[in-house]
């Protein structure tokens, strides 16, 4: 009886994981480049029942059964599936077309600069002619940080190729991965690599003018989380019931008249 408290219990955990990655969705179905969170969900493992001390087998500590609490979280993972485009015909929007990510510059808390990723294509050109996101990270080219003429008409074409006046400057450096496992969120839409990352030939094109939106589908997420809720109510229902059964267990059966 005290394995269904355990078994609800574990289920409404659950459930409240799967209803926070839901609301960070709906919360960045506005920003520019994120990419939606899902939640994979497994058994816990079984717990053993043992036999001890039986004289039948030899004093071998044997299983005899199992039974298991429940749910639990197999992992949170992303959809890096194409958000839709806005056309914002700023010089330095640029929207992803396929797969890769943008190399940003990033300086961290002592000085030194990191390398990450992002799909977020909102920059702007500082004083200098530096070509930066709105936290001002230095976006990469393939000769170190983007800079152009800051009196120049600039075009970027399908390819990452950057003219100025029809000169050409630099060429917007692109990374894709072979497995996605190996790069981690930072913050809501910038990506950084972990050990065993592996760096391929990036297929993705540019277009100028355009912001790639998140691929957040709002109506899903709303049905999904009206979903969690009723799961989240019934695991509620499960421990009020069995809280029932105990008292009455100990309250009127098992009380001596």
């Amino acid at each position: 009886m005290v394995r269904g408290l355990y078994t609800a219990y574990t289920g409404m955990i659950n459930e409240q994981k799967r209803l926070d990655v839901i609301s960070n969705n709906l919360a960045n179905s506005d920003t520019v480049g994120y990419k939606t969170e899902r939640v994979a969900s497994q058994a816990f493992d079984d717990v053993l029942t043992i036999k001890i001390r039986d004289n039948s087998v030899g004093y071998n500590n044997l299983p005899i059964g199992s039974m298991s609490l429940g749910v639990k979280i197999g992992e949170t993972y992303t959809d890096y599936g194409q958000g839709s485009y806005r056309e914002t015909g700023n010089t330095f929007d640029l929207a992803l077309q396929g797969d890769g990510f943008f190399t940003m510059r990033c300086p961290n808390k002592n000085g030194d600069s990191v390398t990450r990723y992002t799909r977020n294509g909102c920059f702007t050109m500082t004083y200098d002619g530096f070509i930066v996101d709105p936290s001002g990270n230095h976006l990469q080219g393939t000769g170190g940080d983007l800079q152009v003429p800051v009196d120049a008409t600039i075009v970027i074409d399908k390819t990452g190729g950057v003219y100025a006046n029809g000169e050409y400057v630099d060429t917007i450096l692109l990374t894709d991965f072979e497995d996605y496992d190996y790069i981690e969120k930072y913050g809501d839409n910038m990506y950084q690599t972990v050990d065993g990352a592996t760096e391929k030939t990036c297929t993705g094109l540019i277009n100028q003018g355009y912001t790639e939106q998140s691929n957040v589908n709002v109506v899903s997420e709303m049905v999904d989380m009206i979903t969690v809720t009723r799961a989240y109510e019934a695991g509620q229902k499960v421990m009020q019931t069995v809280d029932n059964m105990l008292d009455s267990s100990v309250n009127s059966i098992g009380r001596v008249g």
